[in-house]
């Protein structure tokens, strides 16, 4: 049996609906699953509140909704992208002999897909799975220099949206501070940060860009500080690794 069963039920309810050519009755769906009602309708009212199912007032059917479809194209936007990318990434860690790391923009939020890491270097903060404020991490900021100026603003209206995490850290404490840092990113052509995300390590970061000329991932290389002044040459080449990059997702 499973140890969580409510998260068991809404996977179940979910599969339920997307295998319907329709939207169903809650009667219906609480049958199926062999549920009481009082706990289908319970369910069905989280995941109408975040965007996973909708209902139909006049029907009183209930179908997938929005957010459903957006986790499914953000799987087909991530697959090929993972499949077109690790090679470059693992080249970039082989030749840098650096732990290298790709993520996409989730939200305001950096989620990264793809970590490679040579023998003998330690795990970092930024592992496959992990979340970390794109205004604090260079491969956030990499992205965010090349999203539309009316987007940025919308992720970040304020000073109050940007997460600090290491208080000793240079970072953009207010909107203009993010502006000013962003026009140094897309001047230099990649993104920097020195004990932002974790102390004693600094990373570099270029962005690929899909069709559109939008930020579709993020490369980045990171080590330790003490290992010397290595900005320069780490940041060329992760530019070309991303431009490498850029240049598949054109096709």
């Amino acid at each position: 049996m499973s140890s969580a069963p409510a998260a068991a039920q809404v996977i179940a309810l979910l599969q339920l609906l997307a295998g319907r050519p329709s939207a169903q009755p809650a009667a219906t769906l609480a049958r199926e699953l062999g549920l009481p009602r009082s706990t289908t309708y319970r369910l069905l009212g989280v995941l109408k509140d975040a965007g996973f199912v909708t209902h139909s007032e006049e029907t009183r059917r209930w179908g997938l909704g929005i957010a459903a479809y957006e986790l499914s194209s953000a799987y087909s936007r991530q697959q090929p992208l993972q499949r077109m990318a690790r090679a470059v990434m693992t080249r970039l860690a082989e030749s840098t002999g650096q732990a290298a790391h790709l993520g996409v923009l989730h939200g305001s939020d950096v989620l990264y897909v793809i970590e490679e890491r040579p023998l003998g270097i330690s795990p970092l903060v930024t592992d496959v799975g992990v979340r970390l404020p794109a205004n604090v991490t260079a491969s956030g900021m990499a992205m965010l220099a090349h999203l539309p100026a009316a987007q940025v603003r919308a992720l970040f209206p304020s000073g109050a949206e940007l997460v600090q995490r290491n208080s000793g850290a240079d970072q953009p404490e207010t909107v203009a501070g993010l502006r000013s840092e962003l026009a140094q990113v897309r001047q230099r052509g990649y993104a920097r940060e020195v004990g932002r995300v974790t102390p004693g390590f600094q990373t570099v970061a270029a962005a690929a860009l899909d069709l559109n000329g939008l930020p579709a991932a993020s490369l980045a290389i990171t080590w330790p500080q003490d290992a010397g002044d290595r900005e320069t040459e780490y940041a060329t080449v992760v530019k070309d690794a991303a431009t490498e990059l850029t240049s598949r997702l054109a096709g």
